[in-house]
């Protein structure tokens, strides 16, 4: 099969191979998946770059943990009707050393999902650790239903998989975006506020929030800890909780007594390490989702598996605003 990888970390240009290796076979309770499109995430890009310092865990890696293809082979213990179904999968890279930066990839069955009918490869190569990783930020802290939950950075991959996934759950949800133009999106999603907050100071942000939410906001999903987490203690109500995925900072300074006296509870949220439940819940509320007449991700650009490390460039440019996918030929 035709496959890109990398034997060592460093910039993309550099470490990034395009060529041709074997055809990879599934083992028991697995799946094969020619793949059609590889979906590239901030995690991709820093795990070759080593950006987390744990050096390489396997010799070789095929990249990217997202993607979206047709089963075409089923290893031991899975069932034949699952040949030639349309599906995205997640985690093909997590603790695996072949992602989908490849013709094909195995996966566990179970994280092969299908694909919802009218939705494209593109856009179900891009929906994995955004979409599980919005799923657990949302429900981290407990139900959901007809309580006030805020989307900081709500125009944003995991932001907007989060809006709708709140609202899919029947919370009131309110999102922050960056600019104007992002208000839309956020919209779309399903935000039923939304703030922008370009030209906003710190108070400006809180005033705004306490105004649409008067009563305090029972729970926030995170994209910006360590930015967000003085105007978030402001804001949220007496017991309320807060699920992050991100931040700019290893080590944050919080406002600790604030936290203290407002009872908050804070979940700290890596997608490779979701409980497998979780993971299950999280691929069936998503599937609802992309079938609910969301209009899906903007993709910025598409690339070719020989274009990879442009593809991997673009996604480390500042300012970019849709997402990036690879596309295999087929």
């Amino acid at each position: 099969m035709q496959a890109t990888w990398y034997e060592k970390q460093g910039p993309a240009h550099d470490v990034l191979v395009v060529g041709t290796m074997a055809d990879p076979q599934p083992g028991p309770g697995e799946v094969r998946i020619r793949v059609h499109a590889s979906g590239i995430n901030p995690g991709d890009v820093k795990k070759r770059q080593d950006a987390f310092g744990v050096r390489m865990p396997f010799p070789r890696v095929i990249p990217h943990s997202d993607g979206a293809g047709v089963v075409d082979r089923v290893g031991p213990g899975v069932p034949a009707s699952r040949m030639g179904q349309s599906v995205w999968c997640y985690g093909a890279q997590s603790y695996r050393p072949f992602g989908t930066a490849a013709e094909f990839t195995v996966v566990p069955e179970a994280q092969a999902v299908p694909l919802p009918q009218g939705v494209s490869f593109e856009q179900g190569a891009c929906i994995g650790i955004p979409g599980i990783t919005a799923h657990r930020a949302v429900h981290a802290g407990g139900p959901v239903a007809d309580r006030t939950v805020l989307v900081q950075g709500g125009a944003g991959a995991v932001g907007l998989c989060a809006v709708g996934l709140a609202r899919l759950a029947r919370a009131r949800v309110i999102a922050t975006v960056r600019s104007q133009a992002d208000v839309a999106a956020a919209t779309g999603a399903g935000a039923h506020e939304v703030l922008c907050a370009d030209g906003l100071s710190e108070q400006d942000i809180v005033s705004a929030l306490r105004k649409v939410a008067p009563q305090g906001i029972d729970h926030i999903v995170e994209v910006a800890f360590d930015a967000n987490v003085s105007i978030d203690v402001e804001v949220l109500s007496l017991g309320g909780s807060i699920g992050t995925y991100a931040a700019s900072r290893s080590t944050p300074s919080i406002p600790f007594w604030p936290l203290v006296f407002q009872n908050t509870r804070v979940y700290f949220l890596g997608s490779d390490d979701f409980p497998s439940e979780a993971k299950a819940a999280a691929a069936r509320d998503i599937n609802a989702f992309l079938s609910s007449g969301w209009p899906g991700f903007s993709v910025d650009r598409t690339f070719t598996l020989a274009q990879i490390a442009d593809a991997h460039v673009q996604v480390e440019a500042r300012g970019r605003r849709g997402r990036v996918v690879v596309l295999v030929p087929r």
